[in-house]
Parts: C-alpha cells; structure tokens; sequence
C-alpha cells in the first residue's frame, strides 16, 4: 500500500486503498447474506505458498485416515449390545479426528474461521468439504495466478528486467 502524497497537514499521511484485495461475500443456500466473508490480500507474497500447502497438507490427512481405515479393517470386529460395533465406532472417531485437521488445515489458507463462515451452521462433511475445495478452486486460485504474474511484473518494473549475470551460479 502507498502513502498518499497530499497531505492534509505536514503530520498527516492519507493511505491509498488497495485494489488488490478480494473479497468473497458468503450467502446462505438461499441467497441471503450471512454477513460473513472472506478477504485474500492479493499482493501477499505468501498466499500462494500457504495455498500450496493446504494442499500437501490436505493429501497427508486424507492419506492418513485411509491408512487408519486400513488398520482398523484388520482388526477383529466385536458387535456388543451397543449400535455400532468396535470397527465402525472406530472408524466414526478416525473421521471425527480427520475432519477436525482439514478445519486446521483450511483455516491456515481462508483465515480465522474461515471454514465456519462457509459452513454457516452447517456440520463439515464429504460434501461440504468438496464444496470448500470447489469454492476455492473456482473463487480464489485463478486470482491467485493472475496475482503471481502481476507480483512478477511489479517488481521487474521497479527493479528492472532480469539480466544475465555471470557472477550468479546457475
């Protein structure tokens, strides 16, 4: 963000408002605002690396439940009086614990309670987790390519083109 060169006095500055913020408003499944949104500054260098790793991180979590179902698969299963037998109860707390780290996950991406104010209300599952990966992948990283080239291209103007060097190691 630039400071604004007309000063009001000599101990003020004006900040210019930055054009490089996206701001998804959140509706309900009616249409009706939630009041909620989300905000990406577009020119934060590290937007892209914190998206990359959503999505390692997401690979891992999904690689670990699979490996826990596997696990639990083996194991003797022991239908008692209860409803569910030790292998299903096992696998519903396997899922719990999944769930609960992709909300991790994708918070470290949308931001504070992001994952909550796409929920809104709503219990995270299969379908709202594809509809957060939808969101994301539709709403969010096609700006975020177009803001990589535009962060490129601002600082080749200012600091110039790239020039062979024969004092860089390639």
């Amino acid at each position: 963000m630039e400071a604004e060169l007309k000063n009001k006095s000599d101990n003020e500055i004006q900040l210019k408002k930055s054009n490089d913020i996206l701001r998804l408003k959140i509706k309900d499944e009616d249409g009706n605002d939630t009041g909620n949104w989300l905000e990406f500054n577009l020119e934060d260098i590290e937007l892209p690396i914190r998206y990359q790793r959503i999505i390692e991180e997401d690979k891992k979590n999904r690689l670990d439940l699979k490996n826990k179902y596997a696990i639990i698969d083996k194991k003797q299963d022991h239908k008692g009086k209860k409803l569910l037998s030790s292998n299903e109860e096992a696998r519903i707390k396997a899922t719990i614990e999944f769930y609960k780290k992709e909300v991790e996950i994708y918070n470290m991406f949308l931001g504070e309670n992001g994952v909550q104010k796409l929920l809104n209300g709503r219990q995270l599952s299969w379908t709202t987790l594809e509809e957060i990966d939808e969101i994301i992948e539709k709403a969010i990283v096609p700006k975020l390519e177009i803001s990589a080239k535009n962060i490129k291209s601002k600082i080749m103007k200012k600091y110039g083109k790239e020039e062979k060097r024969d004092d860089v190691i390639e």
